[in-house]
């Protein structure tokens, strides 16, 4: 958890691990760099057990992240935009393939690629003033790292053409009334948010929570009866924890179950 990166800084609060995207000069936008040190960050992080949630947030309090840093584009050939929107969409399914929860914390501006960071992780809360948008049809382009798939399961088609087609800006609260963000609170008391709600997942069973990610993320991409058959194999596995043997007891004696990951 100690190593230096360039663009973000980890740190570990317990069984929490803070990623902090750390450009706030330049609205912690996101470059060639930071996409490498996430993803080198996002796979220590899921090889450590210590760790049961990570949450995701921006330096400072104007963005969590402003988007992709536009300066590369204009000497961009269509095989290089191809290439860096693919490298973007692999940082962003390892964090939706991630074997922890991810909270994101958007402490301001989620923007393009900003807000495509945050559509990828489990749960997301917002601050009072954060604004969240798609802007890239401005730029005569689309979005690249995912938002043209997740925004229409996570808000449907016709509000998804809102943001995409129009270019169109949401505040926080009319974020929240679609369904965008889970929650929206003063721009002081978003860490605490973010800890809190982690705190709760830290304290719920690991695989039980991996398995069920994995049966939500996967499971809507695929038909219902296949989908199905995952839920079936990820339940069959669970009873094969010790874990789920703690939970079974602890109803039973009506005690708090003390889960361990195994």
């Amino acid at each position: 958890m100690s190593k230096p990166y360039e663009t973000i800084r980890v740190e570990r609060e317990d069984r929490i691990a803070w990623i902090v995207l750390n450009r706030p000069h330049r609205l912690n936008a996101l470059n060639d760099v930071m996409m490498e040190e996430l993803l080198d960050a996002l796979t220590t992080i899921d090889n450590d057990p210590g760790v049961r949630c990570v949450i995701i947030t921006g330096e400072g309090d104007r963005a969590f992240s402003a988007g992709a840093d536009i300066t590369a584009f204009p000497k961009a050939t269509p095989v290089m935009a191809e290439e860096l929107s693919r490298k973007g969409q692999k940082v962003f399914s390892k964090i939706e393939e991630l074997s922890k929860p991810v909270i994101a914390a958007i402490n301001g501006y989620a923007l393009g690629g900003g807000l495509e960071l945050a559509l990828a992780c489990d749960f997301r809360i917002a601050s009072e003033h954060a604004e969240l948008g798609s802007p890239e049809i401005n730029l005569g382009i689309i979005p690249g790292w995912g938002g043209t798939q997740k925004l229409v399961r996570i808000i449907g088609l016709r509000n998804a053409k809102r943001l995409v087609m129009l270019g169109e800006r949401l505040k926080a609260e009319e974020a929240l009334q679609l369904g965008l963000v889970d929650k929206v609170v003063p721009f002081e008391k978003l860490r605490e948010e973010a800890k809190s709600l982690a705190q709760k997942l830290c304290n719920g069973p690991p695989i039980g929570l991996k398995y069920a990610k994995y049966a939500l993320n996967f499971g809507s991409q695929v038909p219902l009866e296949v989908g199905l058959r995952l839920e079936a194999a990820l339940m069959a596995l669970l009873f094969s924890t010790n874990d789920v043997k703690r939970g079974i007891e602890a109803f039973m004696s009506k005690s708090k179950p003390e889960f361990k990951g195994d």
